[in-house]
């Protein structure tokens, strides 16, 4: 479990695809703390580590992940936020944020807000995945690749959330232009309340 508190980007140093698999191997400043079979977030994906050496490690994204996430866009050099698992004595600085990317959206707008900056994100919606907790509400809670936020101006298939100007300097944020494509996790809150709708 995670809370959306990004640590600090981890920048990816090679790529190797094996069958419908793919290997990112990465660097970040934590990398000597790390252990084979820990868990870590990469843009709210969480990634086992399967190996360790020469100050990188390497995590493995499989078929299902790649088709729900933004992580087969990734290309050497890239910045991906990183979030080690959460310690069970620390705070909840965020939300519960389980890993489990549900999809990806499109950024289609950032504006100006006098300090912060408004994103726009637009994802693909119907009412099967609106019965299943795929949505956002006003105030509540989404995950934005690995990023703890408030949602803003909810619609059926959109949400804008505002960045602090520290939150765009210390996440990809900094790297998000229109038309970038980002991971989605909604709140388990809602997700659970939708599905105790249906029982």
């Amino acid at each position: 479990m995670f809370s959306g508190i990004i640590e600090e980007f981890a920048t990816v140093t090679a790529i190797k695809h094996d069958r419908e698999n793919i290997d990112f191997t990465l660097t970040c400043s934590f990398v000597g703390e790390l252990k084979i079979d820990q868990s870590v977030a990469h843009n709210g994906v969480c990634l086992t580590v399967v190996s360790i050496g020469d100050g990188c490690y390497t995590v493995t994204a499989m078929k299902e992940t790649l088709r729900r996430s933004n992580l087969g866009l990734l290309q050497v050099g890239d910045k991906v936020n990183v979030e080690r698992s959460m310690l069970m004595n620390g705070r909840l600085d965020g939300h519960i944020v389980q890993g489990h990317v549900d999809q990806t959206a499109r950024c289609t707008a950032i504006d100006d807000a006098d300090g912060s900056t408004y994103f726009t994100f637009e994802y693909d919606a119907d009412r099967e995945m609106a019965r299943r907790g795929y949505f956002t509400v006003d105030k509540g809670s989404v995950t934005v690749n690995g990023v703890s936020l408030t949602v803003c101006n909810p619609t059926a298939n959109s949400f804008q959330v505002a960045i602090i100007p520290y939150t765009f300097e210390h996440t990809n944020f900094c790297d998000i232009k229109v038309g970038s494509v980002v991971n989605l996790e909604f709140d388990i809150l809602g997700k659970y309340i939708a599905r105790l709708q249906q029982l």
